[in-house]
């Protein structure tokens, strides 16, 4: 059975809302009855969400890649790590909330983004063609939200960091079947409401595509299997 991961970058929860729009967005994949995904939801936030990726994971990781032996502890962190890959990896499609932080993604969300973004993982590199993302065949929405900033406006009221950088992420590791959405502002702005349902709008018209290819999907498993 297809499967979607939906990942949680932000810690408001009720109150979010990138996880409103992404939980909309979810909700009319499933009522568009183009067939059955199984669902997981990562929310970066929770507490032992994410494994530390520090000291000893980077000693782990450059001794797998110098090919030396890695101390217990190194064996541990690694493995650690290769857990949260393993979770996204699974994944036949992805639905990300992302509130932009600072003119960037999250914290929680950076970190999960460099503990699977590791070499043999999900992306490949050859010295004379260079990166080669292995995520191919997924698709992805990301929802984009910010209080303040919004494409347009005057440098004092912001930039944007954080969308680049996350489209360039999804390109990186092969995921190019990639939709992207955007409320904002969700602060300055005098009707808020209007532009909450503009996005609502272009979700619900991406879902049934979305939908229809998970259900391609399944049915491909299905023959395969």
């Amino acid at each position: 059975m297809p499967s979607i991961l939906h990942v949680n970058s932000s810690p408001r929860y009720a109150h979010s809302g990138s996880l409103q729009l992404a939980r909309h967005f979810l909700d009319t994949v499933q009522g568009a009855g183009s067939g059955s995904f199984e669902l997981e939801t990562l929310n970066l936030f929770d507490d032992g969400a994410l494994p530390a990726f520090g000291r000893t994971a980077a000693a782990a990781k450059m001794a797998v890649f110098s090919g030396q032996s890695q101390t217990p502890e190194q064996i541990t962190a690694w493995e650690s790590a290769r857990a949260v890959f393993d979770q996204f990896a699974a994944a036949d499609a992805y639905v990300f909330n992302i509130p932009m932080w600072n003119a960037g993604v999250p914290y929680a969300l950076k970190q999960w983004i460099d503990i699977i973004t590791q070499p043999g993982w999900s992306f490949g590199f050859d010295p004379e063609t260079g990166y080669r993302g292995l995520m191919e065949g997924k698709q992805a929405i990301a929802i984009h939200t910010s209080g303040v900033y919004a494409p347009g406006v005057p440098a004092a009221f912001g930039s944007d960091f954080s969308s680049t950088f996350f489209a360039d992420w999804l390109e990186f590791v092969g995921i190019q079947d990639a939709t992207h959405v955007r409320f904002a502002p969700t602060v300055l702005n005098g009707d808020v409401e209007a532009t909450r349902q503009s996005a609502e709008a272009e979700l619900t018209s991406a879902a049934g595509p979305f939908a229809g290819k998970l259900a391609a999907l399944g049915d491909l498993q299905l023959v395969s299997g």
